[in-house]
């Protein structure tokens, strides 16, 4: 529940800003900007800090100070970088309500003018406003054209000459102390989506998938550290295959085994020669011994990921500040992405099939040489410069729509052809790419190229993204 105006003029009361410093300014989460004060003892000696919360989420909007400590955002916000441009270090000269409106502004003023912060604390159209004295736009937490709240828009709002006809009554919060400490003790429990109950239960949620998309990859990586096990038994195999070319053909061919004794069993393919089985058996040798040390690698890295992860759980339910369980999700999910990270360039796994994005021809090239082979799926914006982006190949799996969409709409979210907000892609096998002679690198040039066009889809694209690491929100 949002204050009403007879709470907010309560903790307008309390407060002790005028003349006080803006010295820090943080957005925590996109509604909400915490404004850090010191204010100068009256007597001349030492001063006072302080931080005053502005909150602007639905059912829970709200302004008054917060003991909570802060923590700093992953990625700089757009308005809080306006913000520090322009007000960072002014004084408060007013802080008033324009009577009972629910609007608050806060007077700031520096070596190069005043400003004025408003702060609209309406549930559905709650807004952070700076402008100039004369009513001017600089900027706004929430653009809104439709209002005209954009940079150069005018907003003057004016206090309304009569009181509203509901009776607002200063609620009783339970807590200790004055009426700001009691609002920030409740809100932390029980507002919005930045309290510690919300946080908790969209923290638990990220966790426990976490957990299951780790124990998935650790299942299949021991499954593949299992098949690879012995990787000379290909070998051996193959060797016993070309001992016994003058055997007629079946589906399991049983030979002695020269190698271990007694005799062995191996499947066939019967579209393919006896030379070539061996050869495949080979090649499935050379596979499993550089497979079996990038697993072991894999899952030494993956098991440090478990590890950290119950850490984390076990922090994150130990945290009474819930700012800081947001910040220590949002900084272990950074980490993640970032550490995880074994390819040039971004990668995401959707539903058991890897997506590599090369965004620039360095990135693009060590892809083309080093981490795809000729039965992955490279796409392509035509006729725009953009991103190269693989589908790894599964065997005996055919690209299902849904996969082939989320890579179609990373190759055009990383395209210039973005801004459109479609294009007509190319995507073909990476066997049937050509080096472009004397091109600069990575350039490759596509054949047997299929056509697809692609819009971008909002919920789509923020999934991917999120998942890819590139949206800070959690969960």
């Amino acid at each position: 529940m949002s204050l009403n105006w007879k709470e907010i003029d309560a903790v307008l009361t309390e407060l002790d800003l005028v003349g006080a410093q803006l010295q820090r300014i943080v957005q925590p989460a996109w509604d909400t900007v915490v404004l850090s004060f010191y204010q100068a003892s009256h007597g001349g000696s030492g001063g006072r800090a302080s931080q005053l919360l502005c909150c602007v989420a639905h059912g829970a909007c709200r302004l008054h100070e917060t003991s909570y400590a802060i923590p700093k955002t992953v990625k700089p916000q757009r308005f809080t970088e306006l913000l520090r441009a322009h007000v960072r270090n002014a004084r408060v000269s007013s802080l008033v309500q324009l009577g009972s409106e629910r609007i608050v502004r806060i007077g700031l003023e520096q070596g190069d003018g005043a400003y004025w912060l408003y702060l609209r604390l309406w549930s559905g159209a709650a807004n952070l406003i700076l402008t100039r004295p004369d009513g001017l736009i600089v900027d706004c937490l929430a653009r809104k054209p439709a209002r005209g709240e954009i940079t150069g828009g005018l907003y003057q709002p004016v206090a309304a000459a009569e009181a509203p006809a509901k009776d607002f009554v200063v609620r009783d919060l339970p807590g200790d102390g004055n009426f700001n400490q009691r609002v920030d003790q409740y809100y932390a429990s029980h507002g919005s989506e930045l309290s510690r109950d919300a946080l908790l239960v969209k923290a638990r949620a990220w966790l426990q998938t976490r957990q299951a998309t780790l124990d998935g990859r650790l299942a299949s990586l021991q499954a593949k550290a299992k098949a690879w096990a012995d990787p000379e038994r290909f070998r051996e195999l193959g060797d016993i295959l070309m001992a016994n070319l003058h055997q007629q053909p079946v589906a399991r061919l049983s030979c002695d085994d020269f190698y271990r004794g007694g005799s062995v069993v191996i499947p066939l393919d019967l579209s393919k020669s006896l030379v070539d089985n061996a050869n495949r058996l080979y090649e499935r040798a050379k596979k499993a011994r550089s497979g079996s040390r990038e697993t072991a690698v894999e899952l030494a890295a993956l098991q440090t990921s478990l590890d950290e992860l119950a850490s984390l759980r076990l922090r994150i339910e130990a945290e009474a500040n819930p700012h800081q369980i947001r910040a220590l999700l949002l900084k272990w999910r950074q980490t993640q992405v970032q550490g995880e990270r074994r390819f040039p360039g971004l990668s995401v796994e959707r539903n058991g099939w890897l997506i590599l994005i090369g965004r620039s021809s360095a990135e693009n090239d060590q892809l083309l040489r080093g981490h795809v082979r000729g039965s992955d799926t490279w796409l392509h914006a035509r006729d725009h410069a953009g991103a190269y982006v693989f589908i790894k190949a599964r065997r005996d799996k055919s690209i299902p729509l849904d996969i082939l969409l989320d890579a179609g709409s990373l190759a055009l979210y990383y395209s210039k052809a973005r801004k459109n907000g479609q294009t007509d892609l190319y995507y073909t096998q990476v066997k049937y790419l050509r080096r472009a002679k004397n091109g600069p690198k990575g350039l490759v040039i596509p054949t047997q190229e299929k056509n697809l066009h692609i819009k971008l889809e909002e919920l789509r694209l923020r999934s991917l993204r999120r998942q890819i690491g590139q949206d800070d929100e959690p969960g």
